[in-house]
């Protein structure tokens, strides 16, 4: 596949830069080491270097080798998981229960890549940002860099972003106009009774009870409530009640998540479950009471710069490998508070098979080496043509 031919010249040098990466892993908004490490490469290349967005963000500034006015933010995440490695190669992590396990090493080596790159040829008119973004696990890093005003600092037309993903064949890129990933929310529900002695149910109020069938009831808000065309996930992942055998607890809890493509499905979802709930612990004389713990928006792609993205995916793996329908995953990315702020595209880049527990959040994943050239490339050929001279 014709990858840059310069990029692919380095393509050892990334692979030590992924591995370095990789084998010292660091959490939201602690990316201290990773950010030295970016930040001093980008200014060894010569690009403009400003630190402290959300902490620990590094964003590059780059002008092309003519004046144009339009401006492209191109953006990696940087951060690991509490997960404790199985892997034995060399670049294991070295930090305890810190692991690259979604492949945020392999994201920042492809952006700087083509930071290296680009820096090199400059052939492009007008500026790219290379936003490298901490904190994407669960601790919406993308929404305090927008909220730090990243967008007011380093102005952009047009925001993009890409991921890994395992079980997509090597050398593909896949795309969609419209959500691409879901909304994330979380939630705790606490359903109050009363206690007795289990041998004697009918003296109390069992809160277990009523807990077993609000959970059946949620399964409702997806198979009978909203459209079956609409994507919908309520799922109850925790379930926390009693302490002892014969004893029917004071308090039942359900704790778990809610997804939604699309955001007037996602603002149906808290008060429907609020409806649920009430409802059927008002029919076993108990009291639910509800937290909606609002996460992430859903990633929605805009239809202009999907084309862009494909455009230059084009270039990289060839028509045929490029997927520009690819079916939605309920997994949600916090890419998506840049979505809403700037238009731009969110892609795939196959992966690989994701054999011997090669995928996403497993204790024995890696990022596979073999796509980082393909991934710097497709950055580079979207910096070039989207501010082509």
């Amino acid at each position: 596949m014709p990858v840059i031919n310069r990029i692919a010249e380095f393509h050892p040098e990334m692979t030590a830069w992924r591995r370095d990466i990789h084998a010292h892993p660091e959490t939201a908004f602690e990316e201290n080491r990773t950010a030295d490490f970016v930040a001093k490469k980008l200014a060894d290349w010569g690009l403009e270097v400003h630190r402290g967005l959300a902490k620990t963000g590094v964003v590059g500034t780059l002008k092309g080798g003519k004046a144009g006015p339009r401006t492209i933010g191109v953006r990696a995440d940087m951060d690991a998981l509490h997960i404790h490695e199985k892997n034995g190669f060399a670049h294991r992590s070295k930090n305890d229960g810190k692991m690259h396990a979604c492949g945020h090493d392999g994201h920042t080596t492809m952006l700087l890549g083509a930071a290296k790159y680009l820096a090199e040829t400059r052939n492009f008119s007008g500026t790219v940002h290379f936003i490298f973004q901490p904190a994407e696990e669960n601790q919406a890093g993308g929404r305090v860099m927008v909220e730090d005003g990243l967008f007011d600092k380093f102005p952009a037309d047009f925001v993009f972003g890409m991921h890994n993903m395992p079980g997509m064949a090597v050398g593909t890129i896949g795309m969609r106009t419209g959500p691409i990933m879901a909304a994330a929310d979380n939630f705790e529900l606490i359903i109050r009774g009363r206690g007795t002695h289990a041998a004697m149910p009918h003296l109390g109020i069992d809160p277990v009870a009523a807990a077993a069938q609000i959970i059946m009831g949620f399964q409702t808000i997806a198979s009978r409530i909203t459209d079956p065309l609409d994507s919908v996930v309520v799922s109850v992942t925790q379930v926390l009640a009693g302490d002892t055998w014969n004893v029917l607890p004071e308090e039942a809890t359900l704790r778990g998540t809610t997804r939604a493509l699309t955001p007037a499905v996602h603002a149906t979802i808290a008060p429907l479950m609020k409806r649920i709930a009430d409802g059927i612990a008002a029919a076993n004389g108990c009291t639910a009471q509800l937290e909606h713990r609002i996460g992430y928006p859903a990633t929605i792609n805009t239809a202009a710069e999907v084309k862009l993205a494909a455009a230059a995916a084009e270039k990289v793996v060839g028509k045929a490998r490029v997927d520009t329908d690819v079916t939605p995953l309920m997994a949600a990315e916090d890419f998506a508070f840049m979505l809403k702020k700037r238009p731009g595209a969110y892609v795939w880049l196959g992966n690989g098979p994701g054999e011997g527990g090669c995928l996403l959040h497993n204790p024995s994943y890696d990022f596979n080496d073999e796509i980082l050239p393909i991934g710097a490339s497709y950055w580079a050929a979207l910096v070039e043509t989207t501010l082509a001279k």
